[in-house]
């Protein structure tokens, strides 16, 4: 999905929950943007910033709690789907704490993903404008970025219980 970034987008800060009205705060990107770097608390409790990768693609998926139905299956299929990919590194981020996030990918045999949890500093929540005022979490959405550090595909997901546009990222990311 490419847009232009001074295209207005009607509502962009509103999505859905189960139905219900919520707010998105931060900093909505678009594609053509900079991605904003972020620091993010890896697994072994470490940090990792957006821009450590920089030279590779990036294929950024916000969700808000991997032990979720629809949020399993997400990383799930992506995790498939990173193995295929070339210069990508596919980089997962919830609120979820870092010692869930290593559990759950223990037991879903998680390898071609990294995890990264945003509950220490919200930083890339924020930055992307993916928190969720209401939840204190992050919504559904999939941001693919160049090995340049630029947005060239952004998906946010109106209902946070729907599924992302797998191909349509995939596709962005190849």
């Amino acid at each position: 999905m490419f847009t232009r970034k001074d295209e207005p987008q009607e509502h962009d800060n509103v999505i859905t929950f189960r139905g219900n009205p919520m707010t998105l705060v931060g900093d909505i990107r678009r594609a053509g943007d900079a991605a904003p770097n972020f620091p993010a608390v890896k697994n072994d409790l470490t940090e990792m910033h957006l821009h450590d990768i920089l030279g590779m693609k990036a294929l950024i998926l916000s969700v808000p709690s991997l032990d979720t139905p629809v949020c399993d299956l997400e990383v799930r299929r992506f995790n498939r789907e990173a193995a295929k990919l070339k210069n990508v590194k596919v980089l997962t981020i919830s609120m979820d704490l870092p010692f869930a996030q290593a559990r759950w990918c223990g037991a879903a045999g998680i390898e071609n993903i990294v995890t990264l949890s945003d509950y220490k500093y919200r930083g890339f929540g924020l930055s992307y404008g993916l928190l969720i005022k209401e939840l204190m979490l992050l919504t559904r959405a999939v941001i693919v970025v160049d090995e340049k550090g630029v947005i060239t595909h952004q998906e946010i997901v109106r209902e946070v219980s729907e599924h992302p546009n797998y191909d349509a990222a995939i596709i962005a990311a190849g």
